[in-house]
């Protein structure tokens, strides 16, 4: 009797760590594919964002601004008789 009811111990232990087994293979393939795509996100964010650093370059630039201030604002280089300098 006591054999019996040790196999059917062992036998229980053993369906219990094939079930764990297969679910923690279950889950472990859920989170490879979740993190797949988190890296493929990742990296369309980091395209994204040398894109981005880019284009402040391009609206940064110094002939952009003079473009801009010139033609939007209206701004002009003072004339040498408008610039004063003022000393200590």
């Amino acid at each position: 009797m006591t054999a019996r009811l040790l196999l059917a111990l062992l036998i229980a232990a053993n369906v219990a760590s094939a079930v764990g087994v297969v679910f923690a293979r279950h889950e472990h393939r859920q989170l490879f594919t979740r993190l797949s795509k988190l890296e493929a996100a990742r990296d369309e964010l980091n395209i994204e964002f040398g894109r981005l650093q880019l284009e402040q370059a391009t609206w940064a630039e110094s002939n952009r601004i003079d473009q801009v201030a010139r033609t939007r604002l209206g701004m002009v280089f003072p004339e040498t008789r408008d610039i004063v300098v003022v000393r200590p």
